[in-house]
């Protein structure tokens, strides 16, 4: 069994079939008592990095968006753990493309896009992410720091996952943040397959 722990904002928590745990983005909520055998950090602004607040396994890695993307014209796929990770563009007028990376992410025959802080992108204007075979993709909506639901709801459809999830809906503007979801945002998000999760909850993958 594959599944997803939604800690809220833009962090959550996978625990693959044999047992390894990937956090994406660690910053908010609980449900970091797992050790961590990788950890995904799209960027490097304080609400996604914080790499210590989980115990760390025997040979955990951390994957920055400085591996997947070291030049601005080159992403990477790097294997970590059974777990392929490819980098795909991220950007706005917050997030310059080139500090900044969207997650390809393969693992128990499941592929999951995390689209990290955002607007639209070329990746997802030309089509290129909708030729991939992703089965659940993660949104950003905040309308302050990323694009806004709306926009979301566009790329989330120029994308074409199986199901759709909005997170990252409120901006922080501080590490002593509480409020790191909002439902009404969630409910206004309009995709296909559209799953809303709120902090602490758990999906179970499921293949088509």
């Amino acid at each position: 069994m594959t599944t997803m722990l939604y800690q809220g904002h833009g962090s959550y928590r996978f625990t693959l079939d044999d047992g390894t745990v990937i956090y994406v983005d660690p910053f908010a909520g609980d449900g970091y008592d797992l050790p961590a055998d990788l950890i995904l950090v799209t960027h490097e602004h304080f609400d996604h990095t914080q790499v210590r607040k989980m115990p760390h396994a025997a040979g955990c890695e951390i994957i920055r968006a400085a591996d997947l993307h070291p030049t601005p014209y080159v992403y990477h796929t790097l294997l970590s753990h059974g777990v392929q990770v490819t980098g795909v563009q991220a950007c706005n007028r917050n997030h310059p493309i080139d500090e900044c990376v969207g997650m390809i992410i393969e693992m128990d025959g499941f592929v999951f896009y995390a689209s990290g802080d955002t607007s639209m992108t070329e990746d997802m204007r030309s089509g290129r992410l909708a030729l991939l075979p992703i089965d659940y993709a993660a949104f950003c909506g905040d309308g302050v720091y990323n694009m806004d639901i709306d926009e979301a709801s566009e790329c989330a459809r120029m994308v074409g996952a199986r199901h759709n999830i909005p997170v990252h809906l409120v901006p922080v503007s501080n590490p002593f943040s509480k409020k790191v979801f909002s439902r009404e945002i969630a409910e206004r998000f309009q995709a296909p397959g559209r799953i809303i999760l709120e902090p602490g909850q758990t999906l179970e993958l499921e293949h088509a």
